[in-house]
């Protein structure tokens, strides 16, 4: 913690220097709120000031709501007062004519900074996370999935139409003739399965059977029809539930994620793979909506913040409130389509203290179609409103229109300006529960897929991920804190960077060299470090720590193996010649010494 508080001293003291004022108050109550609170404050408290001056940027002054637990002076707190004088008038609050940007960016480094740091929060914090997963389940079924609004119901699923039909048209044919391609993906499962394990899968729900038969898509060969004898055709009484779990996201909140299944998981990832598939190739949507790029929205998030043309919006639990009502009836007419995304959904959650449930909510993350699928019903949310604040039909031509005005990325959605209001509400409407402390239109700010943007220019604060190093065994912390100081390197924090030189150089070798080189090491623009030159052109080698990643040992072959080598994507061979023997997500990350390039 000492030397947190260190680095955060030096880094205030820069960002006071650019904008020519003095910080040293404002680190002594930093100091003093840190003794009292602990790091929380950093995390928490820090954090909601940083919010609180986002949002004042947003709307163009200070509210009295605004910062209401800091001493003020005037219209503006006392804490960082400096730098606020040159954002807003302290008298009566208002942003001035021309803000500082230097300070904007400032203030939003110092605040936000902490925001993120993968701490475990408290077991209150935690066990209220998990009360809130079951209350919106409960709040799911109470509700009208249409607000009780005459025709929004038909008017929603004409939209899905227009937007979708090609594409659900196709995968239902797939799904007709079995011509999908399964897969798995990485992570844990909730039968215990990992790697390699999944290839031999002895657990098949019935009801996933009838749209996906077992023998169609887990066996290999005619002659492993055998393998049919050996598995458990779980009934839906009997079927395993998702396994909700928490995980670090912010000390404030954990991130709570839903642990598929490997059945289950196996054949949502193949629906999953046709939807990117499809969309990635459609001239209509690919511009609008998107599963693996966000750098669209990050652009039309800083285009917008100068021009004011784009809305940002963004959604609360977004994944948790999205009703298999609305899913069903965007696939009402492709019966096919439809009975294959409810046979690979889990419909139950084991949510630890609280027992089993029954799920209202489509999925959770975790699930492979959750993100694919709620971008498809925050699209057609967006249309249905943009159709309706038009008064005209929709159709093909007038969503042409809207290419590179409308983007959705999971729940970062972005909207013409003039459509903003209309679209929160009819988001809120579906229930959809719209983040205003996240969501920007009147002012300059705007914030999508992690850039933040004032009037065209980034100003995404750089954050600390983790706590710093204390020792060479804190392999993490030094990987984290490396990259650290180099993104404040090319910021242009001198004093920060040499501060943490000299900490991760107590661990650690730590040359000179290109941003593309593997050597955990310091970016820098006068050249690398050359220790000696090797290898058979007798090129420049540097001595330096570099991640080593070790994939457990997992071993499969006979049917499994078979099966792993026919549902492969592509022609080209697994690239890792021991995929057969080690397989999954790491175990352990830990970095070693090697002699690489330094560039």
């Amino acid at each position: 913690m000492k030397s947190l508080m260190s680095f955060l001293q030096l880094l205030l003291e820069e960002i006071g220097e650019r904008c020519g004022v003095s910080t040293s108050r404002d680190f002594k109550e930093i100091s003093a709120r840190v003794e009292h609170e602990g790091i929380s404050f950093l995390t928490i408290s820090l954090a909601r000031f940083g919010k609180d001056f986002t949002k004042a940027l947003d709307e163009g002054r200070v509210d009295p709501n605004h910062f209401s637990r800091w001493s003020k002076s005037g219209s503006t707190p006392r804490f960082l007062g400096g730098m606020l004088d040159l954002v807003f008038d302290r008298r009566c609050g208002t942003l001035l004519d021309e803000p500082s940007l230097e300070a904007i960016r400032g203030i939003r480094q110092v605040t936000l900074a902490f925001a993120k740091i993968g701490l475990q929060c408290s077991r209150e914090r935690e066990e209220l996370a998990l009360t809130k997963f079951v209350e919106i389940e409960s709040e799911i079924l109470a509700r009208d999935p249409y607000g009780a609004v005459n025709g929004l119901r038909e008017r929603f699923r004409h939209t899905g139409k227009v937007l979708f039909r090609e594409m659900f048209t196709e995968i239902d044919r797939k799904i007709y003739y079995n011509e999908i391609v399964p897969g798995h993906g990485p992570g844990a499962t909730a039968d215990r399965l990992l790697g390699n394990e999944k290839y031999d899968l002895a657990y098949w729900p019935r009801r996933m059977d009838d749209v996906f038969p077992f023998l169609e898509y887990a066996v290999p060969s005619w002659s492993a029809f055998h393998r049919a004898d050996e598995v458990n055709f779980a009934e839906p009484g009997d079927e395993i539930p998702v396994k909700v779990t928490l995980v670090p996201k912010t000390l404030e909140t954990p991130r709570i994620i839903a642990i598929e299944p490997t059945a289950v998981q196996y054949m949502q990832q193949g629906i999953k793979d046709e939807i990117y598939a499809w969309v990635k190739n459609d001239h209509v949507l690919s511009p609008m909506i998107g599963f693996e790029d966000q750098v669209p929205n990050q652009l039309l998030a800083i285009k917008g913040s100068l021009s004011g043309e784009f809305a940002t919006l963004d959604l609360s639990e977004a994944s948790d409130h999205v009703s298999n009502q609305h899913v069903r009836d965007l696939l009402a007419d492709h019966p096919w389509l439809d009975a294959g995304v409810q046979a690979c959904r889990s419909t139950k959650a084991a949510v630890p203290g609280k027992g089993v449930i029954t799920l209202a909510k489509f999925a959770s993350m975790g699930s492979a179609l959750c993100f694919p699928m709620e971008a498809i019903v925050f699209l057609t949310v967006v249309f249905l409103t943009i159709s309706e604040e038009l008064n005209v039909p929709l159709t093909r031509n007038l969503v042409k229109d809207f290419r590179a005005k409308v983007r959705v990325y999971g729940d970062d959605i972005i909207v013409p300006v003039e459509f903003a209001t209309a679209v929160a509400a009819n988001l809120a409407l579906f229930g959809y529960k719209v983040n205003g402390n996240k969501s920007f239109w009147t002012g300059k700010f705007r914030e999508s897929c992690g850039v933040d943007a004032y009037n065209g220019q980034d100003v995404t604060p750089i954050r600390v991920r983790t706590m710093l190093p204390t020792r060479r065994q804190d392999h993490a912390q030094i990987i984290s804190t490396v990259s650290l100081r180099n993104q404040l390197f090319h910021a242009g924090y001198s004093r920060s960077v040499e501060f943490l030189d000299v900490l991760v150089s107590r661990f650690i070798p730590f040359p000179r060299v290109h941003p593309g080189s593997s050597a955990l090491g310091r970016h820098t623009y006068d050249g690398y470090d050359v220790h000696h030159h090797g290898g058979r052109y007798q090129q420049p080698l540097v001595k330096a720590m570099v991640v080593s990643v070790r994939i457990p040992v997992r071993k499969t072959d006979g049917y499994g193996a078979l099966l792993k080598f026919f549902i492969k994507k592509g022609v080209k061979p697994i690239p890792d010649p021991e995929h057969l023997i080690r397989s999954g997500r790491p175990e352990v990350v830990s970095i070693k010494p090697r002699k690489v390039r330094p560039f």
